[in-house]
């Protein structure tokens, strides 16, 4: 009995991993987002519905991820005890999951909130899983194409709150797509080494840790404080977010300017955990201001 509920306990813990637990809780927590900035009063019972199909979906895209990858998840150190290349699940069990994890998304998606929120979660997860995934052998390319599936979640929050396309959701979108590229960056930066073994080439400036690497951070990094200023502009939110979004919109700014300074790996992990930080807070505020 006990050796059972431990091979029942390693195969879930297993499975979360797959799903990249984390990962798939920040996408749904920003999907989350956009639908509550879309409603009047929120429909806590559609909300929650709303939140279980964005982590299924998100988790079903994470596996097809390291499905393709497993491969070269083997060459890497920090992948190399995934379950998949340490052997903890087959390949075959996981794309089942993924199957169920995506059908039950879109089923949720399709009959509880609307078609054109169900067709771009589907398209996210193609633009992720077979698109964005082969692409990160390419070149930086991959985190352009990257880059809309990361922004898709509070747009599709905002379209399952109102059926509706339009500037509001548009803004969305721009906000967490810019905010992908200082992310992504920063992210290859730090685990540069790591990504050349298995041949990822994410930085741009001809894959180098340079000055025009760090310039192009900045450069995008500059497009978050006019639209970070947006939401204020359209009345979806007050000025209260709007100062919140553009005093750290700044902040996150000088870090690029302190990786171009320094061109250090140290200054690009800065970088990367101010990313972490800047798309919840500005999210947050953009929340309560509406409140």
């Amino acid at each position: 009995m006990t050796l059972a509920l431990s091979f029942v306990s390693e195969k879930l813990k297993a499975y979360m991993e797959m799903m990249k637990l984390r990962l798939a809780s920040l996408v749904a927590f920003s999907g989350a987002f956009g639908y509550s900035l879309a409603v009047d009063k929120v429909n806590w019972g559609h909300l929650a519905l709303f939140v279980l199909a964005a982590f299924a979906i998100t988790g079903a895209a994470n596996i097809i991820n390291q499905i393709i990858e497993k491969d070269l998840d083997k060459l890497m150190k920090r992948t190399q005890s995934r379950p998949l290349p340490s052997e903890r699940l087959g390949v075959r069990e996981v794309a089942w999951l993924a199957m169920l994890l995506f059908a039950g998304a879109t089923f949720i998606f399709f009959f509880f909130f609307n078609v054109r929120a169900c067709a771009l979660a589907i398209l996210s997860t193609i633009l992720y899983g077979f698109v964005y995934t082969p692409l990160k052998r390419v070149g930086p390319i991959a985190v352009f194409v990257g880059a809309f599936p990361g922004a898709f979640p509070p747009m599709i929050g905002w379209i399952a709150a109102t059926n509706q396309f339009g500037l509001e959701p548009g803004i969305l979108f721009a906000i967490q797509f810019f905010w992908q590229f200082p992310h992504f960056w920063a992210i290859a930066w730090v685990l540069d080494e790591d990504y050349k073994k298995a041949g990822f080439r994410l930085l741009p400036s001809k894959g180098g840790k340079d000055i025009n690497t760090a310039i192009q951070i900045m450069i995008y990094t500059v497009f978050l404080l006019p639209v970070g200023w947006l939401p204020y502009e359209l009345g979806m939110t007050g000025i209260n977010s709007a100062l919140v979004a553009m005093v750290f919109g700044t902040l996150f700014l000088a870090q690029t300017f302190h990786l171009m300074r320094k061109c250090t790996d140290k200054t690009a992990l800065q970088l990367m955990f101010g990313s972490f930080i800047y798309l919840p807070i500005v999210q947050i505020a953009f929340l309560l201001d509406k409140i």
